[in-house]
């Protein structure tokens, strides 16, 4: 023990209870500030890696095909269409012209409205809602509307202010004269390509060649200030025909009227210059309106006058007399004796009346239109000489005016045996069994008219190119058939046919000499194989002693008569008289030489 008292035990004392430390999460320390920025570099260097690997991409690797795509996209190239050619008469007188014309196209993408905006457009248009919503639905940014509608109407389009409709310029083929010369000039199809007549015989020639005009466009406005590249449009010629518009129309009225008069299946007519070729006028009918060609069949839009052949029966004489005449055979008083039948090769000739023993000079023979006496005519020279004439007249040949779709007509072939018989050459004597267009018929008394030089038919002046500069298409030199004397000879005999003597004495005009001669002919039918109907024509020219004009015309299968006289005389009749006094041809100042006609 203590002195201080008693020792207690020694013991520990219980410890303090400690604070708990906060829980947070254990983060790794980075030993320095050097470290944290260099990582936090690296993230950085990374990911603009990605944004330079694309940056680089879009604009050096696909840059140019994308710069390129977005401008395809506002780059539209527009149509800049040439003008097509017109035609007018020989005076200028337009007879097809062109006009400007717009198209209306649409964005349907644009089109929130369709139903309203067709109901806007309809009226305007004169198209059918529902076809105008059909435009506007299609799966396209681009789709037409409406067609070569006018400027006019354009503008009344243009001031609804409809987003997403636009125009584009187009052109629109006008025939301002209606029915006049159709069957010449033709039509052109809804695209504006010939499809009849000289519009597509020169459709080549009256296209020209479009322009280009390229600009950029955003929602279908062009880009102000924006790069314009243009080509510009070459027009096509236009062409300028021989015809007489006047005189044209005239025709073919008196041609229309008389065929509806006669209840004639149709007919041609033309007039021709006899020391140019120039056709005045060519008639055909029925016709049709080209500024409407699909409202007609295509029977009515051909040119009969050229297309179709026909046998010229008696008209045809007038080779066979000059041909007699030519080689010394006959002379206009040279008498032959005519009976009321002539047997030839197995077959019994005759005349269109029945008579007794006619005694007809040459003159006669062709004024009273005897068959049996131009057989007798005719063999006063034979088949061999005769044939040649047939030829240096041009039958069996093109006329040379390559007019689409002409016929050349046909000659037997003299030394086929299978084309020629017994009976071929007194049949071809008096004008069947061998076959011509209109053109060519005339053209044979155009060449008596001019002396014996048969001239090649011409309906083109020439040719304007879009500057206004005109180039005149060549004349023909023309080819001598018969001699001047011939000719003269020949054309004394006609005026005998248009005599008190002859078979068309009605067709005498007053003041003028007139010669001429009278057709009747078989009619023959391709469809059938054989002859079915006739054709009635006259072929005549005036002033006789110096002609001015030849006309030919033909009627097929009048119902009234048969007779050339009576069927044809009366169109040449009032158009040669027209065609006299509008063109101020001086009245004959001598009298036509009475020539016998019996003896």
């Amino acid at each position: 023990m203590s002195i201080n008292g008693p020792q207690l035990s020694q013991r520990p004392r219980p410890a303090r209870p400690q604070p708990m430390a906060p829980q947070y999460p254990v983060m790794i320390p980075l030993e320095s500030p050097r470290k944290r920025i260099r990582f936090t570099t690296i993230i950085f260097l990374l990911i603009m890696s990605l944004y330079v690997t694309r940056l680089v991409e879009i604009q050096i690797v696909r840059g140019p095909a994308l710069a390129t795509a977005s401008q395809n996209s506002r780059i539209q190239t527009l149509l800049l269409p040439a003008l097509r050619g017109g035609f007018t008469d020989r005076d200028g007188v337009p007879i097809a012209i062109t006009i400007l014309a717009r198209n209306v196209t649409v964005d349907p993408k644009l089109i929130t409205d369709p139903v309203g905006t067709a109901a806007a457009l309809s009226p305007i248009l004169g198209i059918d809602q529902a076809k105008i919503i059909e435009s506007l639905t299609v799966d396209s940014r681009f789709s037409y509307v409406a067609k070569r509608i006018t400027p006019e109407t354009w503008k009344r389009v243009a001031e609804l202010g409809i987003p997403g409709v636009f125009s584009e310029p187009t052109t629109n083929r006008a025939y301002p004269n209606g029915t006049l010369a159709a069957s010449i000039v033709g039509y052109v199809g809804a695209e504006g390509t010939g499809l009849g007549g000289l519009e597509f015989g020169l459709n080549k020639q009256l296209s020209g060649e479009d322009g280009k005009l390229t600009v950029e466009r955003v929602n279908g406005r062009e880009i102000p200030a924006s790069e314009r590249q243009s080509i510009d449009p070459v027009n096509g010629l236009s062409v300028q025909l021989t015809i007489d518009a006047d005189l044209q129309a005239t025709l073919e009225r008196s041609l229309q009227d008389q065929i509806v008069a006669t209840g004639a299946e149709g007919g041609v007519a033309v007039i021709v210059e006899p020391g140019t070729g120039n056709i005045l006028a060519l008639a055909t009918y029925p016709t049709f309106d080209p500024n409407t060609p699909f409202d007609s069949s295509d029977y009515d839009k051909r040119n009969s006058a050229v297309t179709d052949v026909f046998e010229p029966g008696s008209t045809s004489k007038v080779m066979t007399m000059a041909a007699v005449i030519e080689e010394g055979g006959a002379r206009p008083e040279t008498p032959f004796t005519v009976p009321n039948r002539l047997s030839r090769g197995g077959t019994s000739f005759k005349d269109y009346n029945e008579h007794g023993n006619l005694q007809l000079t040459l003159a006669g023979v062709l004024a009273k239109s005897s068959n049996i006496g131009t057989i007798l005519a005719s063999e006063t020279i034979g088949e061999k000489t005769f044939y040649k004439y047939l030829q240096k007249f041009g039958i069996g040949e093109s006329t040379g005016m390559n007019f689409p779709g002409e016929s050349a007509g046909s000659l037997p072939d003299i030394e086929d045996e299978s084309q020629w018989s017994d009976t071929t050459f007194p049949t071809l004597a008096f004008g069947q069994g061998l076959s011509v267009n209109v053109v060519q018929a005339a053209s044979v008394f155009a060449t008596i008219a001019n002396d014996g030089v048969r001239m090649k038919p011409r309906l083109i002046s020439g040719y304007s190119n879009s500057q206004g500069v005109f180039e005149p298409n060549a004349l023909s030199e023309g080819q001598r058939v018969v001699s001047a004397e011939t000719a003269k000879t020949v054309r004394e005999m006609l005026e005998g046919v248009v005599s008190e003597d002859g078979t068309a004495r009605s067709l005498q005009i007053p003041g003028y000499r007139v010669g001429g001669k009278t057709g009747t002919a078989n009619r023959y039918d391709q469809a059938t194989g054989g002859y079915s109907g006739y054709t009635s024509s006259f072929i005549g020219m005036a002033p006789a002693e110096n002609p001015a004009f030849v006309m030919a015309i033909s009627v097929h299968n009048p119902k009234t008569s048969t007779y050339g006289s009576v069927v044809a005389g009366p169109v040449f009749k009032k158009v040669m008289t027209y065609a006299l006094a509008n063109n101020k041809i001086p009245p004959s100042t001598s009298k036509p030489p009475k020539l016998p006609v019996e003896w």
